[in-house]
């Protein structure tokens, strides 16, 4: 089967030399359909999705206007806070702010669960560590938890 040679391989419209020529785009994002933007940038963590989002304004843009993204994310913190989660979403918060609401919650909680600090002996263990309010029924999880280790 031949190649089709009217448009080149993928690999070469994002080699230097077919950027530099096809208007001077300089990254992915502005080489490729938005959808496939979405889609990397959707391979990345919270973390690395926000500091994405600071990288340029193209970046920032596809980033801030895909409430997919943020969805996605949001579900993986509502593994462990679905009450908080689902509550924040009937109040009609986006996917976004529900996620920025509930970030550093999941990770305590899931640090408290993993037993990451079963063993602390003093408060300043704990220095540096992010620390949340966490509701009753949160609690009574990660008391059980550790009464199961």
């Amino acid at each position: 089967m031949q190649p089709d040679t009217c448009r080149p391989p993928a690999v070469i419209l994002l080699s230097k030399d077919t950027v530099c020529h096809n208007g001077g785009a300089r990254d992915f994002a502005e080489l490729l359909p938005t959808e496939m933007s979405v889609r990397i940038f959707g391979e990345l963590d919270t973390a690395s999705l926000c500091c994405a989002s600071r990288t340029c304004r193209t970046w920032n843009h596809i980033i801030e206007g895909s409430d997919q993204l943020w969805r996605n994310q949001c579900l993986l913190v509502r593994a462990l806070c679905q009450r908080e989660v689902d509550g924040d979403r009937l109040e009609g918060l986006s996917w976004k702010v529900a996620l920025v609401r509930n970030y550093s919650r999941s990770r305590l909680k899931s640090d408290w669960l993993k037993g990451r600090f079963s063993l602390v002996r003093s408060a300043d263990e704990l220095l540096g560590r992010i620390m949340t309010p966490l509701d009753a029924e949160s609690w009574g999880e990660i008391l059980q938890a550790e009464l199961d280790r």
